[in-house]
């Protein structure tokens, strides 16, 4: 590597044809081994008319000592057999396409003397930006792997690739483009005639803008940023349904008024009603309470279309074929509701209530995307989460109810891990107080929160926001979900990306 020259001004920008003579200079000194195969200002020129915004140059003091040129084609136009020559039609680039999807890179270079100082990572980092802004589905190239020729003799271009992966080889280009977040598509042959260091080898790598909308859509997108309404529900004598539907509909209101997106109601936030059937054995109160599951869940439906607002109702006892089931009801704005289940039964629910667990383990699509559902005991089974992630599961959302800060503790910290590990957003609500004449249920004790994952673009100790412990109230909370692509994509670390599938995999069993 040449010494680097001193600098004290940077700038990117636009090439423009004026730009030309210090570009050559800046081309041949990069490509001193390609002899006369640099751009020639008419072809420059051909750039600058069919395609302006893709061509950026770096300047070092004013003067010009990068470059990344690219047009822009279809995808379903670029064959994974194709030739340098074809792509840019025979250096014409009368293959540029003003609507086509895909930022093709056809050049990009740094002089020597300036090499070391990142400035190709400014062009790449520019030309993702660039992807984004016009909404392109990704950028494409094939890569040159120069340093191959060296090593030809002893290993298949695909065996260079992986020891460049693995640090084991370096490859300038190649290992440059890696670290930019490029994946290999394949390995080409023939692609530059001429390319001896590469054996005429090139790598076709691949860049996915994961902010691409295929069909920009002015109604009925899913929502970038959600608003979250958790209800800390106060456990209180409630002395019929009617009156429970004025208490749930006086929180609804007013998540609604602050335009959230979701109301998320507690775990068996419905258990004042059994204060009737208390002279009974707990297993059948339970069961009698299980009765205004159904008018529960059309209630419910009509609070959601006339407020506006998806709404969670937490969990109630609901009873099937003579099976007492903890369930609960996602009921959508648009006037439908899918069910969900707890799958994992606590040993108290088996013993006082004889419930059984659910054997559906699901997701749900929504206006403000794909969520999640686990009641209380389900979030400490880590597994559970995880297969919802991997059905591509945004925020879950845990309805609980616990008697003891332990088990409020466990909770919570179990909330706060399944956000870190499947780079979700956790929002957990529960019940506070108590009910003396409910049988079973004793005390309550809750803290609301939503949990967010651990990286740069969210809160250094993984919490969104918390409410106040044992106190009825609110929590209005906003999430950006387009934080958790960039975190998929380009986190400090990428939990859901670098498992060891070689060695294991989580699967549901039916």
């Amino acid at each position: 590597m040449e010494k680097q020259t001193a600098i004290k001004k940077i700038e990117l920008r636009n090439l423009r044809i004026e730009d030309y003579k210090e570009l050559k200079k800046s081309m041949i000194e990069a490509y001193p081994e390609m002899e006369d195969m640099y751009w020639k200002e008419h072809q420059i020129s051909k750039l600058l008319e069919v395609f302006p915004d893709g061509q950026l140059v770096v300047l070092a003091d004013d003067k010009v000592v990068g470059s990344a040129l690219s047009i822009r084609l279809d995808e379903k136009d670029i064959s994974e057999n194709h030739t340098y020559e074809e792509i840019t039609g025979n250096f014409t680039f009368s293959t540029n396409n003003p609507r086509g999807n895909i930022l093709y890179g056809i050049d990009v270079f740094i002089h020597p003397k300036y090499r070391g100082l990142r400035l190709g990572r400014r062009l790449y980092d520019q030309r993702k930006e660039l992807c984004e802004t016009l909404n392109l589905k990704g950028i494409m190239f094939a890569g040159r792997i120069p340093n191959y020729g060296k090593v030809a003799d002893k290993l298949t271009p695909k065996q260079y690739i992986e020891k460049v992966r693995m640090k084991e080889l370096f490859d300038p280009v190649l290992a440059f483009q890696l670290s930019n977040d490029f994946h290999v598509k394949k390995v080409m042959k023939g692609y530059l005639e001429g390319d001896a260091q590469s054996m005429e080898y090139a790598v076709f790598m691949e860049w996915n803008n994961i902010y691409y909308e295929p069909s920009p859509k002015l109604i009925n997108t899913d929502k970038s940023v959600v608003r979250l309404g958790l209800i800390q529900w106060q456990m209180r004598s409630i002395p019929d349904l009617d009156a429970l539907f004025d208490q749930a509909e006086f929180f609804i209101d007013a998540v609604s008024r602050y335009e959230s997106d979701f109301a998320l109601f507690p775990e068996l936030f419905t258990a004042p009603l059994m204060a009737d059937y208390n002279h009974l054995y707990e297993a059948d109160a339970i069961r009698e309470l299980a009765k205004f599951a159904d008018p529960i869940r059309k209630k419910f439906q009509e609070f959601a279309i006339s407020y506006n607002i998806n709404i969670i109702t937490g969990s109630m006892p609901y009873l099937d074929n003579g099976k007492l089931y903890n369930n609960g009801f996602l009921c959508k704005r648009d006037g439908s509701s899918e069910m969900y289940s707890k799958i994992h039964i606590t040993p108290n629910e088996i013993a006082h209530w004889g419930m059984s667990g659910g054997d559906r383990i699901k997701t749900f699509d929504t206006d403000c995307g794909r969520i999640g559902i686990a009641i209380c005991y389900d979030v400490e089974f880590p597994e559970l989460p995880r297969l919802m992630a991997e059905q591509g599961m945004q925020i879950l959302f845990v309805p609980f109810l616990t008697d003891t800060q332990n088990g409020y503790t466990r909770v919570r910290h179990c909330a706060q891990a399944r956000a870190i590990e499947n780079e979700c957003y956790v929002a957990i609500a529960g019940c506070v107080g108590n009910l003396p004449k409910v049988s079973n249920m004793d005390i309550q004790f809750a803290q609301a929160a939503v949990f967010t994952p651990s990286d740069f673009a969210f809160p250094t100790n993984g919490i969104k926001a918390e409410a106040t412990p044992n106190t009825e109230m609110t929590l209005i909370v906003d999430v950006d979900v387009d934080l958790l692509k960039e975190l998929h994509e380009h986190g400090s670390v990428r939990t859901l990306k670098d498992r060891r599938f070689d060695l294991y995999e989580i699967k549901k069993n039916k």
